[in-house]
Parts: structure tokens; sequence; C-alpha cells
């Protein structure tokens, strides 16, 4: 009986690409095969809650897994999605996400999130679905991207936000058209204005 819960396990986190304790419900499965797996090197704990098969190849984009599952309603946004979509060099300590304002934050250790709060439109429009490490995963387009880096300039530096629109228009990530949807939904548009007029 172990032996058959212990592949239930595995095979459950092969398909998930990133298992947490509560995916164990679904198979019916007690978690205390979770560390006797552990211990046998069969599975790694990545961080709070967070487990991989052992030998799993963990790509560049392993945290962006990671705080979709610790963070449903959660999407990646803000520096974290500009790295995504490669446009910018930095590398950010931690994965931001963004979350429905009035909603409780994950708890996080491994990865650290970056929680920014977004309401209405702000939250929902933009958002396209990736497939990373099995994980299906919510990261804002490439325009609302731009246009929250805009209205989040105080906190992630007005630079960053004009980089990328530079690189978005230049590497043609996104059209005017969306640029200006989402520069309207963010309300930055007379902010984000003579940047664009300049590249035009």
């Amino acid at each position: 009986m172990a032996k058959t819960h212990q592949n239930e396990v595995l095979k459950l986190a092969r398909k998930l690409g990133v298992l947490r304790p509560r995916d164990l419900q679904s198979v019916g499965v007690p978690r205390v095969y979770l560390k006797q797996l552990m211990e046998r090197g069969e599975l790694l704990k990545t961080g709070r809650g967070l487990y991989v098969v052992a030998g799993a190849t963990l790509t560049e984009n392993h945290s962006l897994a990671e705080a979709a599952k610790l963070s449903p309603k959660g999407v990646i946004c803000l520096l974290s999605a500009l790295r995504f979509h490669g446009l910018t060099t930095e590398n950010p300590a931690e994965v931001w996400i963004a979350i429905p304002r009035g909603a409780r934050p994950p708890k996080s250790g491994a990865p650290a999130l970056r929680v920014a709060r977004f309401s209405g439109r702000m939250m929902t429009e933009g958002v396209q679905r990736h497939v990373i490490q099995g994980v299906s995963v919510p990261v804002y387009c490439v325009a609302k991207t731009v246009a929250d880096c805009f209205r989040f300039r105080n906190r992630i530096g007005v630079n960053i936000a004009v980089e990328a629109l530079r690189d978005a228009w230049r590497d043609k990530k996104a059209t005017s058209e969306e640029l200006w949807h989402h520069a309207k939904v963010c309300r930055v548009l007379k902010v984000m204005r003579p940047y664009f007029d300049s590249l035009a």
C-alpha cells in the first residue's frame, strides 16, 4: 500500500510540475508520504509547501510556477513580468505578483513574493496563461506590464518603465493600440504619452 501511495505522489508531482500538500487530497493520499519520499531523495522541497520530483529540470522561470501555486488568484506582474517577456536585464530577487485588493497575501519563504494590489479591470485585463514546469501561470501581457510599470513608477523607478516602453516598441512586442488601451485601463495615458511620442 505504501509503495502504491508513493507512486501516486510521484505521478501527481510529475503531472503538476510543482506539488503542494493539498494536491494529495485529489488522489486520497496522506501527506506523510511527502516526507518519506523526501527522505528517500525522490522529492525535493523547493519552498514552503512546494515539492518537485528529484532530478526535474528547473528553468529560470521556476520561481514563477511556484508563485502561481502559492497564490492561485495572483498574476505575475511588474519586474517579474518584464523579465519573463525579455524586457529587462534586471533579475528581481523577489517574484512580483498582483493580487486583488482585499485579498490576503500568500505566505511565502521561498520564493520571496513582492505583492502589488490591483482592482477592477487593472487586475483582470491583459492576463495571459503560460505553462511553466507543467504549471499554468498567469502573466500580464507586454502592453499591460508596460502600463503597470508607469503606474508603479514610484516603486520600481521611472527609468525601468521608460526602458520597458522603448524595448517593447522597438522589438515589436506590443502595438500602439495595445499600449494605449492598457495605458487607459491603468490611468497612465498622460504620463506615458510624452515618452511614447518621442518613440513614434
